[in-house]
């Protein structure tokens, strides 16, 4: 990426000129196109009516479908847009109707809200190991295949590091053995090429609110047609479903099935300016621009005497964790935020498995974007070697 087109980006984004925003794991800074883009459908709301505002814009929200289509590399009928990605998982896990008997594999990297609903259904639930990298072992995966297997569920960037599991390996060894493959892209939509036919799952669960740079309180869900012909939803209303007598009623064909009836407009209108904002920088040059600014900022921190870079994998991403010996992470965030930069902090509550296995203390999470700079990234190194003790 160019460094004119750099400055254009942040240029488009107006939070670039208050802060230096390493949070977008969390909920990156939007561009203003899509900050306008909520605000008049709300101005139109206001004005008209929101059914009438809705009606209005008909033809726009059925192309957020479209736009994630293209995104995915998927059918816009394979597409389901809801409130959030922890809603897109759900539906599709809970539809499955796991219990005792049933096994699920999953990876060490797993994240929280994932392993909850797991223990919550009853089934059991298997860590596969990571291979030398940190990255889940394909080959411990085969191993543990067997006819109690009734589910392949992974992370493909964990909440608390760099980390980007095989979901192409793992998509491949499912396909193979006949098992519903649920991948949670919530971290990698939008900072990585994804691309459901190379990926190979069943379903796929997301977020606008972090790197696509949307709304908070919007997701979506790509379902393939060979696993949503074989799932009725736990939940249904007359959008993911049509009552056709008094005592009958037929589920929708496509991933709207997924679907609720009420939905904010606008947050949606937003979403799809957001992918469509993706789409022209164009997902490779932003996968490219991502993790070489990552990879700068994890060899800058690894310079800094006391600072431990923990992510791990043969393959990594825009987010990249870290610790200050003598410092505890969240006073860290704090002194950052004094200093206009934003970060986070990741706990084991968010990933019990992997926090456990590797003994970690509580990780100060700086996740980076295309818009952000090489000078940022200095100053941040620079911030932590004086904060530290």
């Amino acid at each position: 990426m160019r460094a004119e087109d750099v400055q254009r980006l942040r240029a488009e984004t107006p939070g670039c000129a208050e802060v230096i925003h390493f949070n977008n794991a969390g909920s990156a800074l939007p561009p203003a196109r899509v900050t306008e883009t909520v605000i008049d459908h709300l101005r139109a709301e206001a004005a008209r009516g929101g059914y009438e505002a809705a009606e209005a814009a008909a033809e726009r929200v059925e192309g957020v479908y479209a736009s994630f289509a293209r995104l995915l590399n998927a059918s816009p009928e394979d597409i389901a847009l809801t409130d959030n990605a922890t809603r897109s998982w759900q539906a599709v896990f809970y539809a499955l109707r796991l219990g005792p008997g049933d096994k699920i594999l999953t990876c060490r990297a797993e994240y929280a809200s994932n392993a909850i609903a797991y223990l919550q259904s009853g089934a059991t639930v298997e860590v596969v190991d990571d291979d030398e990298t940190g990255q889940l072992d394909v080959a411990d995966l085969e191993r543990r295949i067997d006819e109690r297997v009734k589910l392949i569920s992974m992370t493909h960037v964990p909440t608390q590091g760099g980390l980007v599991n095989p979901a192409e390996q793992v998509g491949a060894v499912a396909e193979r053995a006949g098992i519903p493959f649920l991948l949670d892209a919530c971290q990698s939509t939008g900072q990585l090429d994804l691309d459901v036919t190379r990926l190979r799952c069943d379903a796929m669960s997301g977020t606008g609110r972090k790197y696509l740079r949307g709304p908070r309180g919007t997701g979506f869900l790509y379902v393939h047609p060979r696993l949503r012909a074989r799932l009725e939803p736990v939940m249904l209303d007359l959008r993911s479903a049509v009552w056709t007598s008094t005592g009958e009623y037929e589920v929708a064909e496509s991933a709207r099935r997924f679907e609720v009836w009420e939905r904010n407009v606008a947050a949606t209108l937003g979403l799809g300016a957001a992918v469509d904002y993706a789409l022209e920088i164009g997902l490779p040059a932003i996968e490219a621009r991502v993790c070489e600014l990552a990879a700068t900022l994890r060899a800058m921190l690894s310079g800094i005497t006391g600072v431990r870079v923990h992510d791990q994998g043969k393959r990594q991403s825009g987010i990249v964790t870290f610790s200050v010996d003598g410092m505890p992470s969240a006073e860290l965030r704090a002194e950052l935020a004094r200093a206009r930069i934003n970060t986070t902090v990741t706990g084991a509550t968010s990933a019990q498995y992997d926090f456990t296995a590797r003994e970690l203390p509580d990780l100060l999470r700086a996740s980076v974007h295309y818009y952000n700079t090489e000078e940022e990234i200095r100053v941040l190194a620079e911030e932590v070697d004086r904060l530290r003790p």
